[in-house]
């Protein structure tokens, strides 16, 4: 009977990621697209390119008012890539929209307090600032791969629209470039739900919280690798979190699990291997580590 259930929980959470992932993609390919289209590469770029490190900020902040997912946020930053804004802000977006997301810091807030919610946003926020300045310090911009860069029909058509007609015409060639740039993400898309739904479906709470609980010196980190194999909506990590807690997961631990599955995925890792080589990946995924570990046994000192 249990595993039976597990395998029902693994379709429905397979069906429901494959519907909300590939509307959210096409939706937000096609924003950016228009966005592309009315608002120039150079406009982007300057906006995000400030001197004095405020690139960094401006970046950061509009990663935490865009209410993306992590795996939402990767057409995002391929229009961030072809409108050659700053390495360094883009990635500062990629590491802060999924993790300060207004879903995320609202339940933050009724869950567990203002204070708690306000060092998870300081964390956060500046991990992120401090990890794109230096991998785009380090170099790290030579692992994007050459494809990333090629610019969709919408924006070849820029100059050539001009009149109603004309603009729905090139409305209708930025749909045609979000749809194929969707075909080419399809199968890592898919990929990426599948691993992540049978995890999802077949890790029980109680092992999560029976590993991780306050006795285990190595609690933090092992909640922070656990928690990147799993792909949890905004609206389910803190409630999850939050009956961890409950069941006697530690409450850096719990930390740490939330930064790790929000900050990353299987889902999302795969979405990468389409713009960014191996080492990049790598890169990434050490950065939410130890994000999630740090903020993990600093909120245990602190609070």
């Amino acid at each position: 009977m249990l595993e039976l259930e597990a395998i029902k929980e693994t379709l429905d959470m397979f069906l429901f990621l494959a519907a909300e992932l590939t509307a959210l993609f096409l939706l937000i390919s096609y924003l950016v697209g228009v966005l592309q289209h009315y608002v120039s590469p150079q406009k982007m770029q300057q906006i995000l390119s400030k001197k004095m490190g405020r690139g960094y900020l401006v970046a950061g902040f509009l990663g935490a008012i865009t209410p993306f997912c992590s795996c939402s946020t990767i057409p995002f930053l391929k229009g961030l890539l072809r409108a050659n804004a700053g390495f360094g802000t883009m990635m500062v977006f990629l590491f802060a929209s999924p993790l300060l997301n207004p879903i995320i810091i609202g339940l933050f807030a009724v869950t567990f307090g203002i204070q708690v919610t306000v060092f998870y946003f300081v964390v956060a926020m500046g991990v992120s600032i401090m990890a794109g300045y230096i991998l785009e310090r380090l170099g790290f911009e030579r692992y994007i791969k050459e494809e990333a860069y090629l610019e969709p029909v919408s924006m070849q058509c820029k100059s050539e629209c001009s009149g109603v007609n004309v603009e729905l015409s090139c409305w209708r060639r930025i749909w045609d470039s979000t749809w194929s740039d969707f075909k080419k993400v399809f199968p890592y898309l898919m990929g990426g739900i599948t691993l992540g739904s049978i995890i999802y479906g077949f890790m029980p709470t109680e092992f999560v919280a029976g590993i991780a609980h306050d006795g285990n010196p190595f609690a933090v980190p092992v909640a922070a690798v656990i928690g990147i194999p799993l792909y949890i909506r905004a609206e389910a990590v803190i409630p999850l979190s939050a009956a961890l807690a409950a069941k006697g997961m530690g409450l850096g631990a719990v930390m740490a699990l939330i930064i790790g599955s929000a900050g990353a995925s299987i889902t999302e890792v795969v979405l990468l291997k389409s713009i960014f080589h191996n080492r990049m990946i790598m890169a990434f995924l050490a950065v939410i580590i130890t994000m999630a570990i740090s903020a993990g046994y600093l909120y245990s000192v602190i609070f």
